[in-house]
């Protein structure tokens, strides 16, 4: 069974989207919260596998509690609910260790189906989004040029850089299979090798750490 928190400040939208959740046989609503304190406390309490977490809410944001939940390396997934107006809000939450984003318009099934993705230990990387917000963070921020990092880039073969930068545009293990003519179980020993040497828990937070260093450039 799959246990999941929501975190939203209207209760409107968490009765949504608990009448959603509930109504599958692998997944119970086991704690809401309206702000980003409550939520904390409830994780702490209720230890859900899965947490559904808005951006914006009074007191706590959301932004603010993901990086508490996240700071002691706690085993719960944090999938930020975002509209397209967020960019800044969601890549800092992807850098604080959220496992990715859903969009409020999302329906029933694409709710259903990220809440399994996420809690099956995969990160939910909608190319919709993903490239959406990071690219957008890169171009309005003022920073340095990119430049590859020397360090993340040595330690990656030549054919992790490539997988990287195809997870980067929002691939699955199935589409980068396909692009590069290999298996999908190949790209998941790619990935897998990606996760180890960047030092990170998830395909988000690699992503967010090729933007980061350099290895993958924004598109013009």
């Amino acid at each position: 069974m799959i246990r999941v928190g929501l975190v939203d400040d209207q209760a409107m939208v968490r009765a949504g989207l608990r009448m959603i959740l509930d109504s599958e046989p692998d997944i119970e609503v086991c704690c809401e919260a309206p702000d980003g304190a409550a939520a904390i406390a409830l994780v702490a309490t209720y230890a859900p596998d899965v947490v559904l977490m808005d951006v914006r809410m009074p007191g706590m944001d959301g932004l603010t509690a993901t990086r508490e939940i996240l700071r002691d390396g706690a085993s719960v997934r944090v999938v930020i609910l975002t509209t397209f107006d967020e960019d800044d809000y969601v890549y800092e939450a992807l850098r604080a260790g959220a496992s990715g984003f859903l969009l409020k318009s999302a329906d029933g099934d694409t709710l259903v189906d990220a809440v399994r993705v996420v809690a099956a230990g995969e990160a939910l990387l909608a190319p919709e989004v993903t490239r959406r917000v990071i690219e957008q963070f890169a171009r309005t921020h003022e920073r340095a040029p990119a430049t590859p990092s020397v360090e993340a880039l040595a330690d990656l073969s030549e054919r992790e850089v490539e997988v990287l930068q195809l997870m980067a545009r929002g691939m699955s293990n199935q589409e980068i299979a396909h692009t590069l003519f290999v298996s999908p179980t190949t790209v998941k020993t790619h990935v897998s090798h990606i996760l180890t040497k960047l030092g990170v828990r998830d395909r988000v937070q690699a992503v967010v750490e090729a933007y980061e260093s350099g290895i993958v450039v924004p598109r013009s």
